[in-house]
Parts: structure tokens; sequence; C-alpha cells
């Protein structure tokens, strides 16, 4: 468990508030995607048609089920709309089960929906204030600056890091969990696997962040299109990014500087 050993520093009010609120917006979502999971769970039991139409990443479709429920109480509901449309097809699509059965599956899906919305709102007040609190920090403002890293990843990296603990980047990636793992046996055989150790949530930032840098002209955008010609997958070479990325984001941490390409 890394995160139970992690350092906690004291640098002031403003950023042991901003840690207090991110650590509660990391439950609010941890507590979204349950439910969003639960949510999957009793549509693919009732309607698998309508549990493949669903994006629950769209607040219309949080919204749609929320006021009606799932496949039969929207066809009932005489709502328009595509989405509304394509619950409607999945109903005719499928058989209906009992009305006491429909009755409760609308109940449920009305109850999780409504709790997704709720804490997708939460996370997002959360996030602002965390973004509030972190304004006067100059390690925040720098961040800011480096490619691909916006207000939750710089806040995220503001709070978690105390960057007088780490002699240098290396140490950093290993702390974050983006550094390779090299095993070796005897003197013939080594192999540099990808880390399950580390911060998770740093790690998650880190890596997918980099999505934004996939096309870019810059040069971890030309990075990221040298390691595919050179025959590594979309997620390994996320992950060389973000640690080519890493050495520049210790740099403005340790020095306070903005990046510089």
């Amino acid at each position: 468990m890394p995160d139970s050993l992690s350092g906690v520093p004291g640098r002031g009010e403003a950023l042991e508030a901003a840690r207090a609120l991110s650590s509660q917006r990391d439950h609010v979502v941890a507590c979204a995607t349950r439910d969003k999971n639960r949510l999957r769970a009793v549509l693919l039991e009732s309607c698998p048609a309508l549990e493949a139409a669903v994006d629950l990443s769209d607040r219309r479709w949080l919204e749609l089920l929320a006021g009606f429920g799932g496949a039969w109480g929207i066809a009932r509901s005489g709502a328009g709309g595509p989405r509304a449309e394509a619950a409607g097809e999945a109903a005719a699509a499928s058989t209906a089960p009992p009305p006491a059965l429909v009755e409760a599956e609308n109940r449920q899906v009305r109850f999780l929906a409504a709790r997704i919305s709720e804490a997708l709102d939460e996370a997002g007040a959360l996030e602002a204030e965390t973004a509030a609190l972190l304004e006067g920090d100059e390690t925040y403002a720098c961040l800011l600056t480096v490619p691909g890293i916006g207000p939750r990843t710089a806040a995220q990296l503001a709070v978690s890091v105390d960057i007088g603990r780490f002699p240098d980047h290396d140490h950093l990636a290993s702390y974050c969990g983006i550094a390779p793992r090299v095993r070796s046996s005897g003197t013939s055989v080594r192999s540099a696997r990808a880390s399950r150790r580390g911060d998770a949530r740093l790690k998650s930032l880190l890596i997918f962040s980099c999505n934004s840098l996939v096309r870019s002209s810059g040069r971890y955008g030309e990075y990221y299109r040298a390691c595919r010609a050179r025959g590594m997958g979309h997620g390994r070479a996320l992950k060389a990014v973000a640690r080519k990325r890493l050495r520049a984001i210790y740099a403005v941490m340790r020095d306070r500087v903005p990046y510089r390409e």
C-alpha cells in the first residue's frame, strides 16, 4: 500500500486544504465509478440493447435515465431526442419483463443515475475549489506551463509531491510508478517491465495526460511517433512519453520556473 507511506510535509494551510479537497474528490469519483458499474449491471440484466447504447459519460443520458428509468420507462414517457429514440428501439427489440420488475428496474436506474450526476457535480466543484486554493502556489502555476499538464494533474502533483525529498528525476519516476522495473536472472537475462508500484493516482494522471500530446508537433509528439515507429504499442509509447516528460516536470518543480521548449 504505497499511499499509506507517503510523506505529509507541512507547506502552508492552503496546500493542506487543497490536499484534503483532492482526497475527497478521489473518494467521490470512486463512488461514481462504483455506481456506474452497478447501473450497467442493472441495465445489462434487464435490457442488453439499452446497456450497449448508453454512454454514461454523456450527461444527457444520465438526465434521461434519472428522469424516466430504464428502457420501458423511457419508452412510456414519450420523451423525444435521439437518446430516447435509441431507448425506445432497445425496448421494442427486447421482451418486456413483468410490470413489477419493470417498476423495480426503473426505481434502481433513476436512483443510480441521479447519484452519479450528483457525484460528478460534486467532483467538479471540489476540483474548482482545489484550483482556487492553489492559485497562489508558485509550483502549481509553473506546472500548468508543461505540455499536456492541466489543472487536475498539476494540482495532484502539487499536493502529493514534496520535490525536496527526491534527489533526481529517477527517484521521482519510481515514486510515481512510471519507471520501468528491471529484472535479471544471473548475468545473461535482463528484462524491463512496467512497474506496479508507486502512487497509482499520479501514475494514471501522468500517463493518460500524454494523450493530448499524441498529435502535437512539439518534442513529445515527435517522441511518441518515434516510439510507435520502433514498434511500441500505444500504451507503451504513452508510458515512454510520460517518463521523458517527467524530467521536465522534475526540473520545473525543483527550480519553480515555467517550462520552456
